[in-house]
């Protein structure tokens, strides 16, 4: 027997061997401006990004001060986060109707579309399977006749 027939064949797996794996590194953001509309319950977001270092500015007011809730912050916040491009853009914000909550959701889809339309190569995939590129689309129901709202009754006499 020659050498070769007592060599053990190799092991087959599906993941990639460690001397294959390229090390992924953080990816500079583009020096390209972005702009884009996101709609949630009544509430209109139109957001501009521009390269900048973060600074962020909701209706002419400092973002913090526009929206003082941690969780909504931190929900407008999300799709940068997740793209790690924290401080890479400046944002300018227009918000029209709803109340706070909507609004964050506006902001939040309007960020990830124009992150989207910035670098849609790159960052579609992630802000995509993170859910931030779908629109909310629940909004109120319609009151119906003979109903005090949508569904409430008014209440029953037996007698």
């Amino acid at each position: 027997m020659t050498e070769e027939q007592t060599v053990a064949p190799e092991s087959y797996t599906t993941e990639t061997p460690a001397s294959q794996a390229t090390a992924a590194a953080p990816r500079p953001a583009l020096t390209v401006p972005g702009a884009a509309v996101g709609r949630r319950k009544q509430a209109v977001a139109r957001v501009r990004l521009i390269p900048g270092e973060g600074k962020m500015t909701v209706n002419g007011r400092e973002f913090a001060e526009y929206f003082p809730n941690k969780l909504h912050q931190q929900l407008i916040t999300d799709p940068f986060t997740v793209l790690e491009l924290g401080g890479a853009y400046d944002l300018i914000a227009t918000i029209d109707g709803g109340g706070p909550s909507g609004q964050a959701g506006a902001l939040r889809l309007a960020v990830a579309r124009a992150l989207n339309e910035i670098d849609a190569e790159h960052n579609r995939a992630t802000l995509k399977k993170a859910g931030f590129l779908s629109r909310d689309a629940r909004i109120k129901e319609r009151k119906k006749a003979g109903l005090k709202k949508a569904r409430k009754a008014p209440q029953y006499s037996k007698r």
